[in-house]
């Protein structure tokens, strides 16, 4: 008995353990309340992934685009990570302005105003340092398309191509 203890305990503090290493490996999501706080110390580009709990190709977008090594890597290198709950009740601190629930609605007011008011889930908000110039792209990215954008911004090309005249030279390379 106390031996078949001793190996379940071996069991599930490995499993405890891969599971840690592999939580590691994602991308490194954070709140905006932190970012704001790393953004002073270094300034990078934003990656906002704006979901609710009840949106299905939400829950295809974490499972599908950013578990892919590529995309992971690339978003931790080049953007700090935001994973926003459009409907949370919590309240979030922005530029120095408390943003809590629309009135009468679910959805939280930051969350509205950097979907520009149109709300659509999934929606990936891209933003220079600093959260300038914010981009709201509704719907589902799958990987050649996040890794368009992310590219395209995350390298500056948005500051001297076209998007359009980049989209007709991209070529997907992280699938």
């Amino acid at each position: 008995m106390k031996y078949s203890l001793f190996i379940m305990s071996i069991i599930l503090l490995s499993l405890s353990a891969c599971a840690q290493e592999k939580k590691g490996k994602g991308i490194q999501w954070m709140s905006i309340e932190e970012a704001q706080t790393q953004m002073k110390l270094k300034p990078k580009k934003v990656y906002i992934d704006i979901y609710t709990d009840w949106c299905g190709w939400c829950k295809v977008m974490d499972k599908k685009t950013f578990t892919n090594a590529k995309v992971i890597e690339y978003m931790n290198e080049h953007y700090y990570a935001i994973h926003m709950d459009a409907e949370t009740a919590d309240s979030m601190f922005f530029n120095g302005k408390k943003y809590g629930r629309l009135p009468d609605s679910k959805t939280n007011e930051l969350a509205a105003e950097f979907m520009q008011y149109k709300l659509s889930y999934p929606t990936s908000i891209f933003c220079d340092e600093l959260f300038a110039n914010p981009n709201p792209v509704p719907g589902y990215l799958d990987i050649p398309t996040i890794e368009m954008i992310l590219t395209y911004i995350g390298s500056n090309k948005h500051k001297s191509l076209p998007f359009e005249k980049y989209k007709e030279t991209f070529k997907s390379t992280w699938e």
